[in-house]
């Protein structure tokens, strides 16, 4: 049915014989590796297996792509989402390089071509779903062509205690028996030290080199804030830093999902939904959109996101609080992948807390998987409300160490403020008690402040020990306490889900005034106008002045934006922002001297050099450096 391998003489045709430096620069249009890429390119090239960790746009897939085309053979690279697969292919396309993908997308004769081609010797890279792969079909087929290495990425999918698991990731252990003279390499951006161990022990990737790049993204503003109208302050974030950028919007339910792009489309912004319970048309065109157009706003669940390289996201607004620090970081990371400046904001409150917690205690899963959630839910509302360094937090739990803090989170521009909440959270804490752990925060703050409503006179809590003791305090500072007093275990809301909140055994000490307990003052929400006036850089903004400010800067977009639409393919696909503005910054006159700009390879050279030549051409004549 399928040709021998061993018959099979034929080296990858688009790069016979050629070292990796030759590769990154030819074909990908690159000078030099970024730090580790060599090396995990280097360990495949030699016939090794690897375990890669890189952030959100590190340069991971280059790590299997030039190994794909240094070695004899094709690569087969696992991918979870066919939307993913079907742009890196285009993309591989566009430089040349001969890519196909096998998934559910493809009818009966293009399957069969792509098999044809693959058992032939005729493809440097093959991208195909994990419940593809394990098939025994495509097992046989496999074993049928000749390969270079195995590339297994969204490798974090593997891990059961991880937040993108996916059952079929489980079976490509066998990948180690059915082709033992293969290397294999596994690829992931969000994976602390005990997903790391998992990845290894269930791909038997034990004996793999582990390749760690450090985490930072530091053009990435991390920024959280307590919320109390959360649309109101999506809807003055955006206008005052992200006017007319592409963005993503994270929340918890398909219902706020579609009532939030409801809401940012009845401002005259381009919002479009994305969640499992639209239909696969819709999805796949919402996405496209997002992919090919400018200015696009998607307002999704976690189900969007995973592999989109959409390199000009400027910031991902959470309105909802992820379960894990592992989510929130690569959830965060599709922002700003071309490296320019971008924001990771999001709002959280104390119902965000609440009912992240009763979920989980609700679960069907076990004492020790319950133990795990609550650890990594209780790191993710330590960086909500850490008054050190954000970035320094986040990075310490994925293993870094930074010396210093960063200069670019909430935390670090605007410093929290404290103030010692000790005798408050006595309040706080004995009239739970007082009214017998029954209620829910709302109605514990108006017996604290001494309200006369109806259900309280009911109750009869008007004579409590603890009513009217908290007037002192607004209603929203009480509220504050008591997020913090979830958020740090001294409180929990019942498993059972009426939101009542009861006593932990970690309040017995400051109930008892052995202790004291400093709390964060919420800062004052300000008025987007006096946002806008008060001399702060819009993080957005930073971007339009290195980049559009400069002559010619829309031609060479239309140019590109003309290519991509004859080719059906996204804007990035032709060329990236970084490479028309490094095309700014040089201004080439001849092939040879576009050749040099970062990220024009020879077969874009070659298809598209003229044009882009023309263009710069007919622009004003270069600013000096002074002038910019």
């Amino acid at each position: 049915m399928y040709p021998d391998p061993d018959e099979l003489t034929c080296e990858p045709p688009s790069a016979a014989r050629r070292t990796p430096e030759q590769i990154l620069h030819e074909v990908f249009g690159y000078e030099r590796f970024r730090p580790l890429q060599g090396e995990v390119v280097q360990e495949l090239v030699e016939g090794r297996d690897a375990l890669v960790l890189m952030p959100t746009g590190g340069g991971k897939s280059l790590c299997y792509q030039v190994p794909a085309l240094a070695r004899p053979g094709t690569a087969v690279v696992i991918s979870p989402l066919i939307a993913l697969m079907h742009d890196q292919v285009a993309a591989l396309r566009e430089l040349g390089v001969k890519a196909a993908f096998l998934n559910s997308s493809m009818d009966y004769e293009q399957a069969r071509a792509t098999e044809y081609a693959l058992t032939t010797g005729e493809l440097d890279l093959l991208y195909c779903a994990p419940e593809r792969l394990i098939q025994p079909r495509t097992i046989e087929l496999l074993h049928h062509a000749s390969l270079s290495l195995f590339a297994i990425d969204e490798a974090h999918c593997v891990s059961q205690w991880g937040h993108d698991f996916r059952s079929d990731y489980l079976q490509l252990s066998m990948l180690a028996t059915e082709f033992p003279t293969v290397p294999r390499v596994a690829l992931t951006a969000t994976a602390d030290e005990r997903t790391r161990k998992e990845i290894a022990e269930r791909l038997s990737l034990t004996e793999a080199r582990h390749f760690i790049s450090g985490f930072d993204r530091p053009n990435i503003q991390y920024r959280i804030t307590p919320k109390t109208n959360a649309n109101k302050q999506l809807l003055d974030f955006i206008k005052a830093e992200h006017e007319g950028d592409c963005g993503i919007v994270y929340c918890l339910s398909r219902n706020k999902v579609d009532a939030t792009a409801r809401l940012l489309a009845s401002k005259g912004y381009t919002a479009l939904p994305y969640h499992a319970g639209l239909s696969s048309e819709e999805r796949a065109r919402n996405q496209e959109r997002f992919l090919r157009e400018d200015g696009v706003i998607v307002v999704a669940t976690i189900a969007f996101g995973m592999g989109i390289d959409k390199p000009d996201v400027r910031f991902v607004a959470h309105m909802d609080l992820p379960k894990s620090l592992e989510a929130y970081y690569q959830e965060t990371g599709r922002a700003g992948r071309d490296g320019k400046p971008s924001t990771a904001w999001m709002v959280y409150g104390l119902q965000d807390v609440i009912k992240l917690r009763q979920m989980l205690e609700a679960s069907q899963g076990s004492d020790q998987f319950k133990r795990v959630e609550r650890q990594k839910l209780d790191a993710m509302l330590g960086l909500c409300e850490v008054t050190e360094c954000r970035r320094q937090v986040l990075l310490r739990y994925f293993g870094d160490n930074p010396d210093s803090a960063c200069g670019n989170c909430d935390t670090c521009l605007t410093p929290p403020e404290t103030w010692d909440g000790t005798v408050a959270v006595q309040k706080a804490l004995s009239c739970v008690y007082r009214t017998g752990q029954r209620f829910g925060v709302n109605y514990i703050i108006d017996v604290l402040r001494g309200s006369e409503n109806e259900r309280i006179i009911q109750a009869g809590h008007q004579t409590v020990s603890t009513y009217g003791i908290g007037a002192d305090l607004k209603a929203a500072e009480w509220k504050s306490v008591f997020r913090q007093l979830v958020a740090n275990g001294y409180l929990r809301a019942d498993p059972e889900g009426f939101g009542s909140l009861q006593l932990t055994e970690r309040c017995r000490p400051l109930l008892k005034g052995e202790q004291s307990i400093e709390l964060r003052k919420d800062p004052v929400a300000k008025k987007a106008a006096a946002t806008k006036s008060s001399g702060t850089r819009r993080t957005g903004q930073n971007v339009r002045d290195q980049i559009t400010d400069h002559d010619g800067w829309e031609a060479l977009r239309a140019c590109r934006k003309e290519l991509a639409d004859q080719q059906g393919v996204p804007p990035y696909v032709i060329f990236h922002d970084t490479t028309l503005f490094d095309m700014l910054e040089r201004r080439p006159q001849t092939l040879e001297e576009l050749a040099e700009v970062n990220g024009v390879g020879a077969a874009k050279l070659e298809k598209y050099g003229e044009l882009f030549l023309e263009t710069l051409r007919d622009l004003p004549g270069k600013k000096t450096e002074a002038e910019f």
